[in-house]
């Protein structure tokens, strides 16, 4: 296990000053600070091991609303705090970006500020982090994003295979026998395990699962000008959307073409954010418990901390019947 005192001997200074530069003393200078963080990493020290004091977490927020009540990422930084200030634990919210993550990396951004942990909510795969994520020593818990073989970091969401199994069943049991997909582009570890676990479940009730019934694109615009008429040509008589921003905008263009929903179409998200209860029609949609979610990725979280390796932590979906689904067309 490594200690301060293998920091001092690598850059032959001493353990006070080592001290210091990890506790962002004044009198250090910004070159010594990052020479010690930059050893520290690399040669595996780690404040949890070694006892810190301090009790600091974050979370770490890109390409996600979180500052209102009605944003998606509210109720998961409000359960995550729920359950973390209670036990004396501070919580720093940080907005992130890429410029940010190229200037240092994961494990040396958390020792220069004394971070024990973070969550992170709205990464890509492109985001540099994900790369340091498949060998850091600070645990990290991402929402969403999958790292495979590394102790210190937890896949948390929903069981997108569950949801998307309990969305087909149902529309299976409307008499729906061709069910369509649309979704974002498949940038993202979520969307790609969505797109997954949509052809799974087609699978599973004997459903035509051949590649067109699907499509993606960057904008939702794009995405249903491109794809919608092919699946309304294949015959479909449902389409699942892969969040419901999407969905919703599925509806408007319904509208805007003469398509009742759902006596034409019925429509199903993935999400249920608070304007599905107001849609025209409301929208049946596959429920995240958001603020369960930032519970869950408190438990995680101080679990790596304490060492025990969580790998995967998926919470139970749920699917929300409201008017946007019904019997299909004869």
């Amino acid at each position: 296990m490594a200690t301060m005192d293998d920091i001092a001997r690598r850059l032959g200074v001493s353990k006070g000053t080592v001290s210091k530069a990890l506790s962002g003393a004044a009198d250090v200078s910004e070159t010594m600070r990052k020479s010690v963080v930059e050893t520290a990493v690399e040669i595996g020290y780690s404040r949890i091991a070694r006892g810190a004091s301090g009790k600091r977490l974050c979370v770490f927020v890109n390409n996600m609303a979180y500052e209102k009540p009605d944003d998606f990422g509210w109720d998961i930084i409000t359960g995550f705090r729920k359950m973390a200030e209670p036990t004396d634990y501070q919580v720093d919210i940080i907005p992130f970006n890429e410029q940010m993550q190229k200037e240092s990396r994961y494990d040396e951004f958390m020792l220069r500020h004394n971070y024990l942990g973070a969550v992170f909510l709205g990464l890509t795969l492109l985001d540099p982090w994900m790369k340091d994520f498949q060998s850091c020593t600070t645990p990290a818990v991402l929402y969403d994003n999958h790292v495979q073989s590394n102790p210190a970091v937890t896949h948390l969401g929903i069981d997108n295979d569950e949801g998307m199994e309990m969305a087909v069943a149902r529309l299976v049991e409307l008499g729906h026998r061709k069910i369509g997909y649309l979704s974002s582009a498949l940038g993202s570890y979520v969307y790609q395990a969505r797109y997954a676990s949509f052809f799974h479940a087609l699978r599973q009730f004997k459903l035509d699962a051949h590649q067109y019934m699907a499509g993606y694109a960057y904008r939702s615009s794009d995405c249903l000008a491109k794809h919608l008429p092919r699946l309304l040509d294949k015959g479909c008589t449902a389409v699942i959307c892969s969040h419901d921003l999407l969905a919703h905008t599925l509806l408007i263009h319904c509208a805007e073409l003469g398509l009742r929903v759902p006596e034409d179409l019925s429509v199903v998200g993935i999400d249920d954010l608070p304007l599905c209860r107001y849609t025209s029609p409301p929208l049946t949609t596959i429920r995240q418990d958001r603020t369960q979610l930032g519970k869950s990725a408190f438990y995680a979280l101080s679990s790596l901390i304490e060492h025990v390796p969580i790998s995967t932590l998926l919470l139970h979906a749920e699917l929300i019947e409201r008017a946007s689904t019904g019997p299909a067309p004869v």
